[in-house]
């Protein structure tokens, strides 16, 4: 069994077409034939049947499938940390992010780890609460920036870098609006914009409303804070965001206020995985973040 053949394997059962894996690997169509039916001579089984010109996993397929992947993110690991062991100022990082931290943590952050290491390249992918959890445990990122910081997940080490609170945002016409701080409990009668359901930022200000003792009514959703504050600015409701994205300026038409009770924060931090060890450039990566985020609270 070769790793070329389990390549071809994995791209033809993504694409379910040879002659397009064929063309995306720069390959004959015949190549990739040719060793997937070595491959399946040497396992003893049928991985793909055809359904006109495409070709589909058969069951025993799909069951490998995982099982190839699983290995080829082992050995793409590997690789790495062999690269990275002979150059750590040359390795690449996958980081996660969600979007409440997109427009200025992650850029000030990486933008200064960058003018002492130049060398080390960095992908990015924005995702939701738990796409970055689970895509951290399966090794999909390397490490990802989080908020709230996991505590008690048994597959990922969390390191709480910072906490902030999070203030209401209402239109500038809002009845509240000149007050200085409120209690939650006064904007039970209004309607909220939030993030849709499954996004943490939409249960932690549910939660809050609760604690306030009012659910509240979710009239518009966004998923993505331009699009929240944009529907607040339009008069469209009231929303709760955290201190970190109001960082540039608080949009035109709307005011920030703190709220007094309950007190509604945050964590922020990041997240690496219990099962494997950081290759050497991650590792120079996190620990610069922790001291990064340690020496911003000693001069606040």
């Amino acid at each position: 069994m070769e790793l070329r053949q389990l390549r071809y394997f994995m791209e033809v059962a993504e694409r379910e077409h040879v002659s397009e894996a064929a063309q995306y690997l720069h390959v004959a169509q015949s190549a990739i034939s040719r060793q997937i039916a070595n491959l399946e001579s040497e396992l003893g089984v049928t991985l793909f049947e055809r359904e006109g010109r495409n070709v589909k996993l058969t069951p025993i397929g799909k069951v490998f499938l995982t099982h190839t992947k699983t290995a080829m993110k082992a050995i793409d690991y590997a690789k790495k940390q062999i690269d990275e062991y002979l150059d750590p100022e040359r390795g690449s990082i996958k980081i996660g992010f969600p979007t409440s931290l997109a427009s200025h943590l992650l850029p000030t952050v990486i933008s200064a780890f960058k003018e002492k290491h130049p060398n080390v390249a960095f992908h990015l992918r924005q995702g939701s609460y738990k796409f970055l959890i689970d895509s951290v445990i399966n090794r999909e990122i390397d490490l990802a920036f989080i908020g709230p910081v996991p505590l008690n997940n048994p597959d990922v080490e969390g390191t709480i870098l910072f906490t902030e609170s999070i203030s209401a945002l209402v239109p500038s016409t809002h009845h509240l609006a000149s007050k200085k701080s409120i209690l939650l409990n006064e904007l039970r009668n209004d309607s909220f914009v939030l993030f849709p359901r499954g996004f943490v930022l939409q249960e932690i200000v549910v939660e809050a409303c609760k604690q306030a003792g009012f659910v509240p009514n979710i009239s518009s959703v966004g998923e993505d804070l331009d699009a929240i504050k944009g529907l607040v600015s339009a008069g469209m409701g009231v929303t709760l965001l955290p201190e970190s994205t109001f960082h540039e300026s608080i949009p035109r038409f709307t005011v920030k206020i703190p709220i007094e009770l309950p007190l509604v924060r945050r964590t922020v931090g990041i997240i690496v995985s219990k099962k494997r060890d950081l290759a050497p450039s991650e590792k120079v990566f996190y620990k610069y973040v922790k001291d990064f985020f340690s020496m911003l609270e000693q001069y606040q």
